[in-house]
């Protein structure tokens, strides 16, 4: 089964996943489109977690691209933002700050809908 990848749009109406993608580098979106396809085909070899729900899919070229996701369910992921391994420490507070926020308007959906 297919695996659903989407970028996340927060709150502000800012997708972070694309604003990083769309300044790659020919080369380096090319690394990222082929890890994005193998996370679709359902391989995740090089995901790794960082912190509960949050984790880092590396690609091993270059500076050490990394692109920082959330799996909701065992069919959906979600894109929050990608970096280099020189720039993890700031990536990741971003990420965690987009992880918590899209499970607290997951949360508020759900309330909403009950009632």
């Amino acid at each position: 089964m297919p695996i659903k990848i989407e970028e996340y749009i927060s709150g502000g109406q800012k997708n972070y996943y694309a604003e990083w993608f769309n300044d790659l580098s020919i080369d380096y979106a090319a690394k990222v489109a082929a890890a994005r396809a193998r996370m679709m085909a359902g391989s995740f070899g090089n995901v790794k977690p960082i912190d509960g729900t949050l984790k880092e899919y590396r690609i091993d070229w270059g500076p050490g691209i990394r692109i920082y996701l959330i799996q909701d369910g065992d069919v959906f992921i979600v894109l929050l933002g990608g970096g280099t391994k020189n720039s993890q420490a700031a990536d990741i507070r971003q990420a965690k700050k987009l992880r918590d926020e899209y499970d607290a308007r997951k949360a508020m959906l759900k309330k909403s809908q009950k009632g």
